[in-house]
Order: C-alpha cells, then structure tokens, then sequence
C-alpha cells in the first residue's frame, strides 16, 4: 500500500475554534483522523487545544500529494469564505462523503454559482447544521410525539448586532449575516416543523450599514400541516428562541440547548429535565452529528442541493 494513500481516514480541514471542536469529538469516538490547516500559528494554537498535530500548507498542497480511497471522509470547519473552495478542491480529488460547516457558502449566490461543483454529489454532502442534533431537540421530538403531533410554531432568530464588531469581520460574511448565522435557528425550526408552502414575508431596513434588513416578519403553514409564525429585530431586544405546540403543551426551546414545558391550563413553564450528556462534554449537537455522518445515517442531515433549494425558496423570501 502506498505511504500516501488516505485509507479508511477523516480528513479535517480547518484549524479554528470548530475545528478543535471537531477534533474533540472525533478523538472521543476514538476516530483516526488528518488535520489540514493553512498557517503555522493556528496550527500551532489548535495542537495546543488538542494535542493533535495539524499537517500545514494548505488543502490544495496536501490534496497533492496523497490519494483518495472511497471510504475516505472529509470534515470541511473552516471560515465561510474559504468553504466552497475547499468543498471544490475535495471532489476535485474524489472525495465526496462530505461534511461541511453550515451555511456550506458565504451567501445563496454563490452556492447557487458554485451548484454544478456539487450537484453530481449532493445526495453524500451534508450541511453541519448541528442544532438539529442538539439534546433538547431530540427530547423535544419525543415530547411532541408522545402529544400525538406538532400543531404549531413560533420562532425568533434576533441578533445581537450591537455585540457583532465589523471590524472583526469578512465583509461578504456580515453583508449575508442571516444566512451565515441566522438560518442556524430557522433551519432547526423548519427541519422540525416542515417546509413552508404558503405563507407571507415582511421585512424593513433599519441602522446597520454592514446588513440591509433588521427587522422579519412572517406567517404560513407548512407541508406538515403546522401553522407558524416569526418576527426578530435586530436592533432591539430579543434573543433566538422557537415556541412548539401541542394540544397538549407548549414547548420552548429558548435557549434552544434547554426545554421549558408549559402544560395546557397553566401560566409558569416548567423546566423538563432529560439527558444531555453528550452536549454537556462537547459542543452541543456535534457529537451526535458526527457519529451520524461517519455511520451513513443521513436522515437529519439536509444535504447541499437541499441547502440550495432552501436557500432560492425559503431564505431569499425571507430577506426579500
């Protein structure tokens, strides 16, 4: 066999604060793996936070020089900016059992420029929406199954911009803010009540120079049969949060790591204590999502053409 065939491996690419995320979970799942960074100081900072030596130079040096097998797996946690690059370079080299970091893009454009690059492979590419993975929405799918259903939604993706430096920030990254960081709340809440197919969008512009919209509005009902509704401003008080009814109880996932349940015919909800283990030892959702992804189970995952398609027909109304 040769030295440099990547064979039955993970391959990392990254070497930020989610790739030693990432790192921490798979060396918990006793998973072996290769990190992939660029620079020589967050390498240095990431093996310093693991233990783990990343190989530096950059995706598209070692890509070079190894050689793929099918059961190779890639981990794609770098910043937005970079990932359709590196998602390019990876089947560029055959590799396409891949996860990448959400939102797989900086903005709907270019995922939707960038689409013949991926859509041959959609069915094996996975966005790393980890929420959908996280303790409480597990518990919180059990809860409403046991009520006989999910009835009804409201959710909220308010941001702190007050707290976001632009300075500190990609500039295409902030200018597409709600789909780089927003969408981690309305994924979940769509993911768990389904596709909106008739509804109604509102939206204004407020202050910020960086992002054209602040404030969202909304209403409609779902391919599920679930009503919902959601309203967020930027630039004032609020926090991310979905509301879940039942006929039965009232469910809130705010924050969404937690459950409070109000049960019908009460004021005060309560809070519901279940098993989060796993979220409490890693970052929340990740370990679960991981496991998931080097198992083959994709029932959670939303694939990249998915993304797509919610990206043309769900965030682009949301904005517009």
């Amino acid at each position: 066999m040769s030295d440099n065939l990547i064979e039955n491996k993970v391959l990392l690419i990254g070497t930020g604060p989610m790739a030693v995320e990432y790192a921490k979970v798979l060396q918990g799942q006793g998973v072996n793996f290769q990190v992939i960074g660029r620079g020589i100081t967050s390498a240095d900072a990431f093996f310093n936070a693991t233990g783990k030596k990343p190989i530096t130079g950059g995706l598209q040096n070692f890509l070079e020089n190894v050689e793929s097998t099918n059961n190779t797996f890639a981990i794609i946690a770098t910043g937005t900016e970079v990932l359709v690059d590196c998602l390019r370079m990876l089947i560029k080299k055959s590799i396409t059992n891949i996860l990448i970091e959400k939102p797989a893009a900086v903005s709907i454009d270019e995922l939707n420029s960038k689409k013949d690059i991926f859509f041959p492979f959609s069915d094996s590419i996975f966005v790393a929406y980890n929420r959908r993975f996280y303790a409480s929405v597990l518990e919180a799918e059990k809860l409403i199954e046991e009520d006989g259903g999910l009835q009804a939604m409201n959710f909220e993706f308010t941001e702190w911009t007050h707290k976001i430096d632009p300075a500190k920030k990609v500039k295409a990254v902030l200018n597409n803010w709600f789909f780089a960081n927003s969408t981690h709340v309305v994924d979940l809440a769509f993911f768990l009540a389904g596709k909106p197919v008739n509804w109604s969008t509102y939206t204004k512009s407020g202050t910020l120079d960086w992002h054209d919209k602040t404030i969202f509005s909304g209403a409609g009902i779902t391919d599920k049969a679930v009503v919902f509704s959601y309203l967020s401003h930027w630039e004032s008080a609020g926090r991310w949060g979905i509301e879940l009814l039942t006929r039965k109880n009232k469910i809130y996932l705010k924050p969404l790591e937690g459950i409070l349940v109000q049960p019908k015919g009460t004021i005060t909800p309560q809070d519901h204590v279940f098993d989060n283990s796993f979220d409490q030892e890693y970052k929340p959702g990740l370990y679960k999502q991981v496991e998931a992804f080097l198992n083959g189970d994709s029932s959670r995952f939303i694939t990249i053409a998915q993304q797509l398609d919610m990206g043309l027909e769900v965030y682009s109304k949301m904005l517009s």
